[in-house]
């Protein structure tokens, strides 16, 4: 079946603009932090909360499986909620400079990692709450990525967070008292893995004395 002349299928569509492309990757990092800051404020204000008491992740109880998926939307406090929001929106931007599928790449494979190992190994009877799991997911990837994709931007990307952020690092990843270090360490590694996902080795090819030589990178 072809389209009738003159129908809307056969126009021409325009090409997404740079305002475009800036447009819907600032609408997907804002609208994850504003998920966030929903549920804190009907935690909050509303009469019974919105949260139920076992929505974290509850280490090795079949309950606590399900904080794998909403824990990292729930925080404890607003105080909490702050500390979490200003370098997930400064790491979340650096990493949707490459767009939003890379985005949500990343924030799925590190919300996993960071959820399934905390349930795995995580101090029993506790619970795990908060996107800072993502957060050093992001920060992992962004200091691991320009290893697998090879470019500058990527490098000078790494060289900022390092510098910006290798003392939060360090401390986050120091076990101490209410804080949830194994969410912190297995989403450091759920970003490390997530950028080896997204940057495979590839191959690529060079023409020598009227040879091809397959080369890896």
């Amino acid at each position: 079946m072809r389209p009738l002349p003159g129908s809307p299928w056969m126009e021409p569509t325009e090409p997404l603009t740079v305002r475009d492309h800036i447009a819907g990757r600032a609408i997907a990092l804002a609208g994850v932090l504003a998920v966030m800051w929903l549920i804190r404020l009907l935690d909050t204000f509303a009469p019974q909360g919105f949260s139920a008491a076992g929505s974290g992740i509850v280490p090795r109880t079949w309950d606590g499986l399900e904080g794998i998926a909403f824990g990292p939307f729930i925080h404890a406090s607003f105080a909490h909620l702050i500390a979490n929001t200003v370098p997930f929106a400064i790491l979340g931007a650096l990493v949707l400079i490459n767009g939003v599928g890379e985005f949500i790449f990343v924030f799925v494979a590190s919300a996993l990692v960071a959820g399934l190992g905390t349930w795995l190994f995580g101090t029993p009877h506790t619970q795990h709450v908060g996107a800072s799991g993502i957060v050093l997911g992001f920060m992992g990837f962004l200091l691991f990525r320009s290893a697998f994709d090879r470019r500058i931007l990527s490098a000078v990307i790494t060289i900022a967070v390092a510098a910006l952020y290798a003392s939060a690092l360090a401390w986050s990843l120091v076990p101490s008292e209410d804080v949830s270090w194994t969410n912190h360490f297995f989403g450091f590694i759920g970003g490390i893995i997530a950028a080896r996902l997204r940057y495979p080795a590839r191959k690529r090819a060079i023409e020598g004395e009227g040879n091809v030589v397959q080369l890896r990178r």
